[in-house]
């Protein structure tokens, strides 16, 4: 079954999407993304995912290509095309356009190109889940508008990169002595029973996952703070956890090597999961 995608106006099948060279999204990485997780045909906080959309669009330049009620439309088209999907992550790009080459924004005729696809949701299975993950720390070079979601995320990549060399699943970036987030992830810590998440500024990306983990706390009574995570409280913490909207929620248990309160999920986290899938299954998958 081949896959349905749409590319600037047209649904087509996914080997047939293509664009020119000059598009500024390949020649330059000029351009935005969004992630929204589909639990059970029910895109996952669709106005929140677009409004960060919009945010990226605003902050490099790029003129809104649809309006809400057309990216509605395309969501809705794309998870019926590719309904096989129980659980789907709509993958959104958009870039600048196809233009000559030239640093300079070409002239605001240029059409943005879009396009929209879909892909399998993966989680974790439940054995990784109960044993936890191990990662590893590295600086933090990326560029200073991290809260933007570009396409151009070479260094997350060799980030991420660095984890896969290391067999462990994640790389926890710091800045100037202070945790960011992950390559692909946001980070928590747990300290003295205190849930601690680091502040969204220009230096990270302000995870929707992230939302909702603030937001059960909240509600269930977990003691939380949003504040600076110093790379001695991260070393030190009783638990780390990683964020996004295919890992979840998942439990480090090793950091460079060395092992994370007992060297197993803590009680924190086994709380939270819980919560997270209690509130997948009953709002995620009903639209709620």
């Amino acid at each position: 079954m081949s896959d349905t995608v749409y590319l600037n106006g047209s649904f087509l099948p996914l080997e047939q999407a293509t664009v020119p060279v000059l598009d500024r999204g390949f020649i330059f990485g000029d351009g935005v993304y969004e992630v929204i997780p589909v639990y059970s045909g029910h895109p996952f906080r669709l106005d929140e995912h677009l409004d960060r959309l919009t945010n990226s669009l605003d902050e490099i330049r790029i003129r809104q290509p649809l309006d809400r009620a057309a990216w509605r439309h395309v969501a809705r088209e794309l998870i019926s095309a590719n309904h096989h999907l129980q659980d789907q992550s709509l993958y959104i790009q958009v870039t600048r356009g196809v233009a000559p080459r030239d640093q300079a924004f070409p002239p605001a005729t240029v059409t943005p190109t879009v396009l929209v696809m879909s892909m399998p949701l993966v989680t974790p299975p439940v054995e990784l889940v109960e044993s936890g993950v191990s990662a590893i720390t590295a600086l933090d070079i990326r560029w200073q508008r991290c809260n933007i979601k570009a396409v151009s995320l070479l260094a997350n990549v060799l980030l991420r990169q660095e984890a896969a060399d290391h067999d462990v699943a994640e790389t926890l970036m710091l800045r100037d002595g202070y945790l960011t987030e992950g390559s692909s992830s946001n980070v928590f810590i747990v300290k003295q029973g205190k849930l601690l998440a680091p502040p969204k500024n220009q230096y990270m990306l302000p995870g929707i996952t992230y939302d909702v983990i603030l937001e059960l706390a909240e509600r269930h009574g977990i003691p939380h703070a949003v504040e600076m995570i110093s790379e001695e409280r991260l070393r030190s913490a009783d638990e780390i956890w990683l964020t996004s909207s295919t890992k979840e929620v998942l439990a480090v248990v090793s950091l460079d090597g060395k092992i994370i309160g007992t060297g197993e999920p803590g009680p924190v986290f086994s709380r939270m999961y819980a919560l997270y899938q209690e509130f997948k299954q009953h709002i995620m998958r009903t639209g709620g």
